[in-house]
């Protein structure tokens, strides 16, 4: 069992928690995930390492509540526990001799890319983060970027915060004012990460994707969480989760990412009814 020592809701649908899981945490880096099971019934699923301390032996893990699991993970409180917590999994984020980084995230994603910006800060590279949000209230971790960005630029669709647009807007009018990145680090939904990869295509930047597909195992045996590659099958969980975001087929990735949406949305309502009964 894993014991929850922090939790903060981040937005209306975001949360953030630390677990206490020393021998995940001794070893955890930038670019890893995590899979867990809030209780011994429940389905695996993959949380990227949002951060660690290794010295308190803890693990941040940061979710959105947009299925039944991550409803019953949310409904749990400080000083409870969760069933599993394994890993770290996947290859770390690759980030030797870079000297000029743009990371850019969006929603959620926003909370892989974090980790990501602060190894590379730490490492002495300039980083410049590029993170979007449908609108005011769903910004999360803005003071965290800005600890471990040269340069941050904050956008939201609708204009309410940051400037208006999207993060290729913002990414494309950073390189056409002469800014020369060694690679550009791209974590969020798949339709962002795709024009992303167009944007940099087009001035030949070499480009990072991570990739969250469906995963039931996290070990490349159960073969959910496949991705075309250059052509190849590659496996999210061992073979990434990041990959060369030229080379993926995006378009596949997001077929295969709305396959079930129709059987978790009747999931989530099941799991909402059965907590509201508990609470009652």
């Amino acid at each position: 069992m894993y014991k929850i020592v922090f939790k903060q809701r981040l937005n209306p649908t975001v949360s953030m928690m630390k677990i206490e899981a020393p021998r995940v945490a001794a070893k955890a880096q930038a670019g890893q995930f995590i899979i867990l099971r809030v209780d011994s019934e429940g389905e695996r699923i993959p949380l990227t390492v949002a951060d660690y301390d290794r010295d308190a032996g803890t693990v941040t893990i940061i979710y959105q509540i947009v299925g039944s699991t991550t409803k019953k993970l949310d409904a749990k409180e400080e000083g409870d526990y969760i069933s599993d917590f394994a890993g770290p999994l996947g290859r770390a984020t690759e980030t030797e001799g870079l000297k000029k980084v743009a990371v850019v995230g969006g929603g959620v994603g926003c909370a892989i890319a974090l980790p990501v910006a602060k190894k590379l800060h730490e490492e002495g590279c300039e980083v410049h983060s590029i993170v979007g949000f449908r609108n005011r209230d769903l910004v999360i971790l803005e003071d965290e970027f800005k600890a471990y960005s040269d340069r941050l630029v904050m956008m939201t669709d609708d204009g309410s915060y940051g400037e208006k647009g999207l993060v290729t807007n913002a990414l494309k009018a950073l390189i056409d004012s002469g800014e020369k990145y060694d690679r550009v680090i791209t974590i969020g939904p798949l339709i962002m990460m795709k024009f992303v990869c167009g944007v940099t295509r087009e001035y030949g930047i070499p480009t990072v994707v991570s990739m969250n597909p469906i995963m039931i195992d996290g070990t490349g045996m159960c073969g959910g969480c496949r991705l075309t590659v250059d052509g190849k099958v590659k496996f999210a969980c061992v073979d990434g989760p990041e990959f060369d975001g030229h080379k993926v087929d995006f378009d596949e990735a997001m077929k295969r990412s709305s396959m079930y949406r129709d059987f978790e949305r009747h999931a989530h309502e099941e799991t909402c009814n059965l907590l509201n009964k508990e609470a009652e």
